[in-house]
């Protein structure tokens, strides 16, 4: 009993002994305000008057209307052309010259009309590889040039036989391709037409040699004077010549182009009581030349079986008549 007492007095002192002392701190001047609680956030309606934006993919308005029937491919390709097509203006025409711009796919307008040349002038330096046209029967084409060296420039030149004619023509070249569609009236005709080109960065021309150009029938050939009055009659070898006409001094016959695959036949005139002689004449392409005019020839060619194509002018035997 003692010793506890003893121990129950020492235990002031132990914890007197124990205590911590820490430093004033400076209270906010302001008293405490108690938090007041966040309302809770208004719900917004929906106005449906509000159109929402369209997101990737929506971009394009959503309609009710009915598609549009498709075109027809006949009416895509009449469609296509149509928007193709370039008229003659008159603020292009420089004199005579209808003047359009180039662009490569477009289809010129080409009026034309019989007893009329219209010349067909490309750019100078550009040299011509081939001509081709619809109608070769009813239409006359043909090329020649004018200048020399660089400046040398190749001239197409068209003719009608009779209006209410269409057909159209490619014209292609070392550095583009030309297309025109032409048509003939009575009167009404283009003497001339011309390109400019608002492309005019240099074109890099194609490495190798030249291509060979078609070869022209006759250097300063007036096709106004040609005259296409000879029939075509007698067997049809692959070198049955496709057409004759003369200029009033000399006759040209026209081939195939693939004449050259063979031997070209001989050329005789036929003279009075059936007598025929051989005549001479010139080979330029694909064409005899013959440096006068006759009645009648035949081109022969062979020994056993041999054919025979006569050429004769129909206006003559008309005249006997």
């Amino acid at each position: 009993m003692r010793k506890f007492r003893m121990l129950m007095s020492m235990a002031p002192l132990a914890l007197v002994a124990c205590e911590t002392t820490y430093p004033d701190f400076v209270l906010d001047p302001n008293g405490f305000e108690e938090a007041i609680r966040d309302k809770p956030p208004a719900v917004v309606a929906f106005d449906e008057r509000v159109t929402p934006l369209p997101l990737p993919g929506q971009l394009k308005p959503i309609t009710n209307e009915s598609r549009a029937p498709s075109l027809k491919p006949f009416q895509r390709v009449d469609q296509a052309n149509a928007s193709a097509k370039i008229e003659p203006e008159l603020d292009n025409f420089v004199n005579a010259v209808q003047i359009y711009p180039y662009t490569q796919g477009a289809l010129y307008q080409l009026y034309a009309a019989p007893e009329q040349v219209t010349d067909i002038a490309l750019q100078d330096g550009e040299q011509l590889i081939s001509v081709s046209a619809g109608d070769t029967v009813r239409w006359v084409v043909g090329d020649t040039t004018s200048g020399y060296g660089d400046n040398e420039q190749v001239h197409i030149l068209v003719k009608p036989i009779s209006p209410g004619l269409t057909t159209n023509l490619v014209i292609t070249t070392d550095i583009r391709a030309y297309h025109l569609e032409m048509r003939s009236f009575n009167e009404t005709y283009m003497a001339a037409v011309s390109w400019r080109y608002p492309q005019t960065e240099l074109v890099s021309k194609r490495s190798g040699e030249r291509p060979l150009r078609s070869p022209t029938i006759e250097r300063g050939l007036a096709i106004a004077s040609l005259k296409f009055r000879y029939e075509i009659d007698g067997d049809k070898p692959h070198w049955r010549p496709i057409r004759a006409f003369d200029d009033g001094k000399k006759v040209y016959i026209q081939f195939p182009d693939n004449i050259a695959q063979g031997e070209a036949p001989p050329l005789f005139v036929v003279g009075e009581g059936e007598t025929s002689e051989l005549v001479n004449y010139r080979v330029k392409g694909a064409f005899y030349i013959v440096d006068r005019l006759f009645a009648a020839a035949e081109l022969r060619h062979g020994a056993k079986n041999q054919n025979v194509v006569r050429i004769t002018r129909n206006d003559l035997r008309m005249a006997r008549r």
